[in-house]
């Protein structure tokens, strides 16, 4: 199969680019006593042509993920429910119910407003909407997501709501060509994890890590992430 700038063979492309990920989230699990089988690639397919979307489902990826509502719906009317949709970009709370019976899970929850939207949406649809609390680790003020200081407080009044789960975290790193520099914050979100078990939930449950993307996810590895969304080492 062709992409449409037209002549190169996408097939081993993509069939080799997954090879190769796969060996290097053996090798970063390895080093730390974790097992491949416990971590999942999330494709992320922004600006990814549909028939190279096949290529890779047909390449044994299940879960892909978009950054904006509308290229998921798009997609998904195309592709359908063969794979797991994943929502990792902002979410205004006026897109919820464009997607809510679409998702496997909400990455990118980082607001109680959102939250309660929701909740009424997945209400209206009967399910509960797993969701994954973004934090904004490194504080930056360009990205979304919740401070580290106001997690506790935002999760007591999620755990409220009938129609959401919580089932882990997300962040994204500060972009580096230095890795390595990377690990102090997937080290501080797996450090939230483990204080937000020793609180008594009863909708929050910390089955997730998603962090780590193209450039940094061997060293997200290494950190707890069990949720990597990888696209351009996929797609290029």
């Amino acid at each position: 199969m062709e992409n449409k700038e037209g002549g190169i063979f996408l097939t081993l492309d993509i069939k080799k680019n997954l090879a190769d990920i796969k060996n290097q989230i053996k090798d970063s699990a390895s080093k730390v006593g974790r097992s491949f089988e416990d971590i999942e690639i999330i494709a992320v397919t922004k600006g990814v042509d549909v028939d190279v979307i096949e290529e890779a489902i047909n390449n044994d990826i299940n879960n892909i993920a978009e950054n904006k509502v509308q290229e998921l719906i798009k997609k998904y009317e195309l592709i359908g429910n063969k794979v797991k949709w994943h929502m990792i970009g902002h979410l205004q709370r006026n897109k919820v119910k464009y997607i809510i019976d679409k998702v496997e899970l909400i990455h990118s929850l980082d607001s109680y407003r959102l939250a309660v939207e929701i909740d009424k949406r997945a209400k209206e649809h009967n399910k509960i909407m797993p969701c994954l609390l973004q934090i904004n680790v490194s504080e930056e003020e360009s990205k979304y997501g919740i401070s580290p200081n106001e997690v506790m407080d935002i999760l007591k009044k999620i755990d409220k709501l009938d129609n959401i789960r919580i089932d882990g975290l997300m962040t994204m790193a500060p972009y580096t060509d230095v890795i390595e520099k990377t690990r102090k914050y997937f080290k501080k979100l797996k450090e939230i994890s483990l204080s937000i078990n020793t609180q008594d939930f009863s909708s929050v449950k910390m089955k997730y890590l998603s962090m780590g993307m193209s450039n940094d996810f061997t060293v997200a590895i290494e950190e707890g992430a069990n949720l990597v969304r990888i696209g351009s080492k996929i797609f290029k």
